[in-house]
């Protein structure tokens, strides 16, 4: 019996996790954390890069590519990985850059 081609391309070091915007398996050093966050002025909240990838709550993972970010965006793909229904600001993007 032949693996499936998804169970190839998973990485076998060490934990693995699903990006949100293409959907491929990846390392967890591979990929960006994001959490969701609450602001300290205003209490609004926002998703926002978890660098140090131990924040508590959900997270959702994402590669640290524009094209990545982008899919993610388009399909909504964070609000639901973190459960969010209401309208959050997207601080991650801006941190695209630096994770």
């Amino acid at each position: 019996m032949t693996p499936s081609p998804r169970a190839c391309e998973a990485p076998t070091d060490g934990p693995v996790r699903t990006c949100v915007g293409c959907r491929r398996k990846d390392t967890r050093e591979a990929l960006v954390r994001l959490v969701v966050d609450r602001a300290p002025l205003d209490g609004t909240l926002r998703v926002v890069v978890d660098e140090r990838r131990s924040l508590p709550g959900r997270g959702a993972w994402v590669h640290p590519d524009p094209r990545c970010y982008e899919l993610a965006d388009k399909r909504r793909a964070v609000g639901r990985a973190l459960r969010i229904t209401t309208a959050v600001e997207h601080v991650w993007q801006d941190n695209a850059g630096r994770a």
